[in-house]
């Protein structure tokens, strides 16, 4: 073979193995592309659940999307087929109810597509979705009951309240049966739960207004949500009754740490609403990646008080929570 010749055929060679390797390459460079769909992006909570997502989609190379559900279980199933539509291969969602999830399942299950849910699980008995990340509802519950019990003795009482989350929900379901549990241990009496159906301030601010109304004697005030202790915080003020009953709330908000810091919440277990953006798209990412993967992954709730709220342990837990665009910490 001349030198021409081996020239050629050396180049032909590489060709090949260039023509082999590519699909290789090609395969370990795909761009994944990641919907969070929310059950309603007027909500803050959800907000940061998506800053929390989009931040880690970032990080992985991820292309990312978002979708609101406007609390809608039927916009919710046009955004789950607007997204395969648009090829997606992954969701992070959090539901506008866990009674909504199954038809959202029987078709990612058909299309094999990985879904993560975030801060509200699917309904109970359901299996076929990757991960659910929420926070550790029950204990989280159980862990408030016993704080807010304690607040109702402190003064002079055992009487509680709550304002709660819709109960169509799994965490709504286990925070209510942490707290239960609690009060039982405890001998606290639980008068009278209000479920809230938009979770706005004002309708806290009723809401409280109407337990305070038509229960004289609660001491204390149990939050399942960050509007509920901002409305009842309103409602305490304008009676005259911050100090005099107690109040505390699941979730945290920049409005709840300051009103935590003026006294008027006595505690907040903090929801980690970015954290559980963050770690749903991880559980996806994995199982696109053949990594391992984590069915079930409650999120503890740090308890933070007036004292505490300062403290770098506190700090750190807060900054999984909201972004700093949010307010102060």
């Amino acid at each position: 073979m001349n030198r021409r010749s081996h020239r050629l055929f050396a180049l032909a060679v590489a060709a090949v193995i260039a023509s082999v390797a590519q699909p290789v390459a090609a395969e370990g460079a795909k761009t994944f592309t990641v919907a969070y769909i929310a059950p309603s992006l007027d909500i803050s909570y959800w907000q940061w659940v998506g800053y929390g997502a989009k931040t880690k989609a970032a990080e992985l190379g991820m292309t990312y999307i978002e979708m609101d559900s406007h609390n809608s279980p039927a916009d919710q199933m046009t955004n789950v087929r607007t997204a395969i539509t648009r090829g997606v291969d992954a969701i992070v969602m959090g539901p506008v109810s866990s009674t909504s999830t199954p038809p959202v399942l029987r078709l990612l299950k058909e299309k094999k597509i990985p879904i993560a849910f975030a801060g509200i699980g699917p309904q109970p008995g359901e299996t076929d979705y990757t991960s659910a990340v929420t926070a550790n509802n029950f204990e989280g519950g159980k862990a408030e009951g016993k704080f807010v019990c304690a607040l109702a003795k402190e003064r002079g009482g055992n009487k509680v309240g709550m304002l709660s989350l819709p109960q169509d929900r799994e965490n709504a379901q286990k925070y209510l049966a942490g707290a239960k549990e609690s009060f039982q241990a405890d001998g606290c009496e639980l008068v009278q739960i209000l479920q809230t159906k938009g979770l706005t301030v004002r309708e806290a601010v009723d809401q409280a207004n109407d337990l305070l109304t038509a229960q004289p004697d609660v001491k204390a005030i149990y939050g399942m949500y960050d509007e509920a202790a901002t409305g009842a915080a309103k409602a305490l003020q304008t009676r005259g009754l911050v100090g005099k009953v107690g109040l505390a709330t699941a979730d945290g908000s920049p409005t709840t740490v300051k009103l935590l810091r003026e006294g008027v919440v006595q505690g907040l277990f903090l929801q980690e609403a970015g954290g559980q953006g963050i770690e749903a798209v991880q559980q996806v990412y994995n199982a696109l990646t053949g990594a391992a993967v984590t069915q079930s992954l409650p999120l503890p709730l740090a308890l933070v008080t007036s004292s505490n709220v300062g403290t770098p342990e506190a700090q750190a837990k807060l900054k999984r929570v909201y972004p700093p665009s949010a307010g102060d910490y």
